[in-house]
């Protein structure tokens, strides 16, 4: 039977809307409109005031619930994790995987399919992150594992079939050419991790490269006769930026004047999320390295950050706390925008019809009530006493 959610305020592409309905069928919006028209005959849900949102897209989550995706690659892994920040209102997401040898980078593709034909609910592929990357621009990954492109490397990368491959990659790893081999492929190639000058990575756009990950970390920066990484990415008008927005990753200063180089609508928020998002715990093993989790903040000994403890209700509060956003631009960030770099635009990240129906229920402080995958509810009908979305992490 079809489902009507009533008494909402709902997040169209207008704004915020009150006085709709929203119709679920067959797992998509079947219609959205005033309730005596979109709700007869359909089953009600009550939404007594809540905002409900199109729901979040999480493009960069390693780990959650206590599970690491480098740890055990597998459809079993990726269930686990997208269960842990499904309360967090992350209903599409792409699990990743950190540098590691080929054999790890086959397994995470592997496991990737698994979960998409498998049903797993909200995976929409998969994100290799390294290991073609620089070593002087890292971070927390293994330099052990790091390699440049190859004919091996390209021919697993494009073997996933199914879904959505984004593979971060630090373009003076390989060469203009291979780049564009692999977007033509049907891989999203974004930049991170890269020491790479201005013209390098204005060459690597020019044959497809379109986005960059974790804007400001782990890249080459702008600087006053080289624009570098960041410059290229804040210049260029069509490329895509994911930023952590958690007060540590990126000073919210800088985030808000990079907001004002270039549209609203080529930013993406991101987690970055460890284990740690959606458990009790205070530390983790990556690699072989033990990381604390301090105060919303992932780091080894050394005070090197380790991905992030944020989720992405948090992202979006804090991306309208910190960065003054309203609702509607954050809302985007976390939804239309990471769907339309996936290249899923038509299908994913609006409230409207014939889009799929996944979509969060929030209260006025931006904690999830609930979510809905395909239409389908959450089984526990939302997080009870999760985090608060308004704080850090």
């Amino acid at each position: 039977m079809d489902k009507a959610l009533v008494n909402g305020r709902v997040m169209t592409d207008r704004g915020i809307e009150e006085g709709l309905a929203v119709r679920l069928s067959q797992g998509r919006i079947a219609a959205l409109g005033p309730a005596a028209e979109v709700a007869s005959g359909a089953e009600t849900r009550d939404l007594y005031g809540g905002l409900l949102l199109p729901g979040f897209i999480d493009i960069q989550v390693n780990g959650g619930g206590g599970h690491l995706f480098n740890d055990a690659p597998t459809a079993q892994t990726i269930a686990a994790i997208g269960r842990a920040h499904r309360q967090f209102g992350t209903t599409g997401f792409l699990p990743t995987l950190i540098s590691d040898e080929l054999s790890a980078v086959e397994a995470a593709i592997v496991g990737a399919r698994a979960a998409i034909i498998g049903g797993v609910p909200g995976v929409l592929g998969v994100h290799i992150e390294g290991p073609f990357l620089n070593p002087k621009r890292k971070g927390i990954h293994e330099l052990g594992k790091l390699r440049r492109m190859d004919e091996a490397a390209f021919e697993l990368l494009t073997s996933l079939s199914v879904g959505r491959t984004l593979v971060t990659l630090a373009p003076e790893t390989t060469n203009p050419q291979m780049i564009g081999r692999l977007v033509a492929a049907g891989v999203v190639v974004s930049a991170g991790h890269t020491n790479a000058n201005y013209a390098t990575v204005r060459s690597a756009l020019d044959k497809g490269l379109s986005g960059f990950t974790h804007l400001f970390n782990a890249m080459a920066p702008l600087t006053s006769r080289e624009p570098g990484v960041v410059g290229a990415a804040l210049e260029d008008a069509d490329s895509w930026c994911s930023i952590i927005v958690d007060g540590h990753h990126v000073d919210p200063v800088v985030l808000r004047v990079a907001l004002r180089c270039k549209s609203h609508d080529r930013f993406i928020l991101i987690t970055d999320a460890m284990p740690s998002v959606g458990s009790e715990a205070t530390s983790f093993v990556l690699q072989g390295k033990a990381i604390a989790v301090r105060d919303g903040v992932c780091v080894d000994e050394h005070g090197t950050l380790a991905g992030s403890d944020l989720d992405m209700a948090g992202a979006v509060g804090n991306a309208v706390r910190l960065l003054g956003l309203d609702l509607a631009d954050a809302s985007r960030m976390a939804s239309r925008n990471p769907a339309e770099f996936l290249g899923l635009g038509d299908v994913m990240g609006r409230i409207a019809p014939g889009y799929r129906a996944d979509l969060v229920l929030l209260d006025d402080s931006l904690k999830v009530l609930d979510t809905w995958i395909g239409g389908a509810d959450s089984e526990t009908g939302g997080p009870k006493g999760g985090r608060d979305a308004a704080v850090h992490g």
